[in-house]
């Protein structure tokens, strides 16, 4: 991905309100990003921890689009599968995203869901950047598997923009 400005970053939402997007903190350490080894820029707000942020290169363009999660109050146990890299973390580090739809259908109270990473780093999990405490058995090649994470965040992002 070529690097952002946090001007561009902060017009690129299209799901969520001026004031929201005022108030959102930049990612944490955003000078010394891995530009080169991200598909899309995903961070959680530190202010806010139940508020993520998404912004990929689409079609000329950025598009951001601002998802919530909740916090769960119990430990769970067991696996978990990122619906985007298909990446497989203790259910824990998986998190149900919500994002608001854009437009009318949005103001309206309609929103898209799908299972994320819960730090939203799904670029650096399947080139072995980061390491998930589950073992993987996926044994494709890290470009292929951008690839699918490409096509599948293509595919939510449009389901906000529907």
């Amino acid at each position: 991905m070529e690097p952002l400005s946090i001007d561009e970053i902060k017009g690129s939402f299209v799901n969520s309100t001026r004031s929201l997007v005022k108030a959102m903190t930049p990612p944490p350490g955003f000078t010394e990003l891995p530009w080169e080894s991200l598909d899309y820029l995903g961070w959680r707000d530190p202010k806010a921890p139940n508020r993520g942020y998404l912004v990929v290169r689409r079609d000329g363009g950025v598009t951001g689009i601002a998802l919530n999660t909740q916090a769960t109050s119990k430990p769970r146990r067991g696996t978990g599968l990122c619906d985007l890299c298909n990446t497989a973390h203790q259910i824990t580090d998986v998190a149900l995203f919500a994002a608001r739809r854009a437009g009318p259908a949005g103001r309206a109270g309609n929103t898209v869901g799908t299972y994320i990473c819960a730090d939203l780093a799904c670029s650096l999990y399947l080139r072995g950047l980061r390491d998930p405490e589950v073992p993987q058995g996926e044994t494709i090649s890290p470009e292929l598997r951008a690839d699918r994470l490409t096509t599948r965040l293509d595919t939510f992002v449009t389901r906000v923009l529907a």
